[in-house]
């Protein structure tokens, strides 16, 4: 019995052995499922961790900079934009070449380089071999095409230049026929001022009332002509339309438009059709006084006295001026006009032989229009100097050097060629101190020196500007405006102008003048007198 219990109790021992065996893997699995639980927990939301991985990836990304990556030389961008670039280039020298289907097809390769350019910059990674290699390689191939048809760059430059040399031939062969033409049309009497003229002079020569009427007025007024308490002024022209706006101006803009003398000198031709004008329209110049009078008629304006005129009887000077085939056409049409060599032109130089007794006289060329008094002109002081005159220099263009040749050592040791260039065309001129100075003998000097014309080309303002050098007061800018014949003036600048002056081309007697200043000169033109009417003057 004691065996058997023994036995049992060793029984009863083992299965609790065995039970505590199971027991703990029972605890074992438990434990590992509540860890699985925990673990698929955890696992549940990974959403941190995602955006995290995101985003550093966009930072990636958006660090590939495509402009860095096309400078780099040894990206696959920068060798597709080089190729373009070449490519470009030989298709504009294909199509010069005439090879319209090699350019067509080198521009659909360029676009297709471009598209790939395109597709790399919007996905933000830089070309792969892969990517660009397919590509590279018929853009290549067209490349090589295109050197072998000699489009390489030495050609292409060989191109271009003869291309530019051709078309600067065209350019220059255009701008010199546009400056003929302009200047033709610019020395052109108009049909209309030519019938005035013939008008006129019929008029005078039938009406010998309208002479006796003249010649009344002219003894009414002689004392008039000498008078140095009165405004005396003077213009040299051959045109009677512009020189009645000269007058019919100052005089409706004069406070005092009885103390005006006005002292026309013109030539042979227009003197009887001058006289004709001026007597028949003198009830309407408010008791303005005009004197007209004919430049043959100065005895001493000859040969022997005046260097011009000397110059005129030279074969070489009427051969410039007149022929048109001396030095191959290298100086422009502008330069050889034979204006410059006009007496009425070159008159401004002889005022005090043309007026002995007077002592002040204000010199208006006849493209000029008045709107204000000009009486103050001749109280002005002109502290011993003998021309009174606007500056031109606030512009460089109108310096000493751009209008003389400063490569003439005569012209070099005399002229400071930064000096201030002043303008004709509203000139006061003392002509006490100009005969003091004998200003007429510096002209003559001048003048004489330049029978080669080596020391300057055009017009009167350069001897102009050698005479009166040093011998220029400047006045103030609104005296007289310059430009409404060739440049756009400033409508300020033009409502304070006491003078507006037409030079250039563009006058506005011409159908080239310029419209919008047309109506500053046109108001005192009197298109109603009959004769501007049969002539049709509009």
């Amino acid at each position: 019995m004691n065996r058997r219990r023994g036995l049992d109790f060793r029984r009863a021992g083992g299965r609790r052995k065995i039970s505590n065996i199971v027991w703990w893997i029972l605890s074992a699995i438990v434990v590992t499922l509540f860890i699985l639980i925990l673990s698929k927990a955890t696992q549940i939301e990974p959403r941190p961790s995602i955006p995290e991985r995101r985003y550093r990836h966009e930072k990636l990304v958006e660090g590939m900079n495509m402009t860095e990556e096309m400078l780099s030389p040894t990206s696959f961008a920068r060798q597709v934009n080089d190729q373009i670039a070449l490519a470009k280039a030989f298709v504009v020298i294909a199509k010069e070449s005439k090879n319209l289907q090699f350019a067509w097809d080198l521009s659909a390769q360029i676009r297709n380089s471009q598209l790939l350019l395109s597709s790399a910059a919007a996905s933000r990674r830089p070309l792969t071999v892969l990517d660009s290699e397919p590509t590279i390689r018929d853009m290549a191939v067209l490349l090589y095409q295109a050197q072998q048809l000699h489009y390489d760059s030495a050609t292409m430059i060989m191109r271009l230049k003869a291309t530019i040399q051709s078309l600067e031939g065209q350019m220059s062969s255009i701008t010199e026929k546009s400056a003929k033409y302009a200047q033709i049309a610019a020395e052109e009497v108009p049909k209309s001022l030519y019938c005035l003229g013939v008008r006129l002079t019929t008029e005078w020569f039938q009406n010998s009332e309208l002479q006796g009427k003249l010649a009344e007025r002219s003894y009414a007024v002689a004392s008039k002509l000498t008078d140095n308490s009165l405004y005396h002024f003077c213009v040299f022209s051959d045109n009677i339309v512009a020189t009645s706006v000269v007058v019919n101006s100052t005089a409706l803009n004069s406070k005092a438009p009885e103390k005006i003398v006005f002292h026309l000198v013109t030539n042979e031709i227009n003197y009887a059709a001058m006289k004709s004008w001026f007597a028949m329209n003198m009830d309407n110049l408010r008791g303005v006084t005009v004197e007209v009078q004919k430049f043959e008629d100065f005895k001493w304006l000859n040969a022997s006295y005046v260097p011009v005129l000397k110059q005129l009887q030279d074969s070489d000077t009427q051969s410039y001026y007149f022929s048109g085939h001396t030095d191959d056409g290298r100086t422009p049409i502008k330069f050889r006009n034979p204006k410059y060599l006009s007496m009425l032109n070159h008159l401004r130089f002889y005022i005090p032989e043309v007026f002995p007794a007077l002592k002040k006289m204000v010199f208006l060329d006849d493209d000029v229009v008045v709107q204000k008094d000009l009486s103050a002109l001749f109280s002005i002081d002109l502290n011993r100097n003998v021309n009174g005159a606007v500056e031109t220099c606030m512009e460089t263009f109108h310096r000493y050097h751009k209008y003389l040749n400063y490569s003439h050592p005569l012209i070099r040791s005399h002229f400071d060629p930064d000096a201030c260039g002043w303008a004709f065309g509203m000139n006061v001129f003392d002509l006490v101190e100009w005969r003091k100075r004998n200003v007429t003998g510096i002209y003559h000097y001048w003048q004489e020196k330049n029978v080669d014309r080596t020391l300057w080309k055009l017009g009167t303002l350069p001897p102009g500007l050698l005479t009166f050098y040093g011998l220029t007061e400047a006045l103030e800018s609104s005296w007289h405006v310059l430009g409404l014949g060739y440049a756009n003036v400033d409508t300020r600048v033009i409502d304070k102008g006491a003078v507006l002056h037409f030079n250039g081309n563009l006058k506005p007697w011409l159908k080239i003048g310029m419209e919008k200043y047309k109506p500053l000169w046109e108001k005192y033109v009197d298109y109603s007198h009959p004769f501007m009417q049969q002539c049709n003057f509009h």
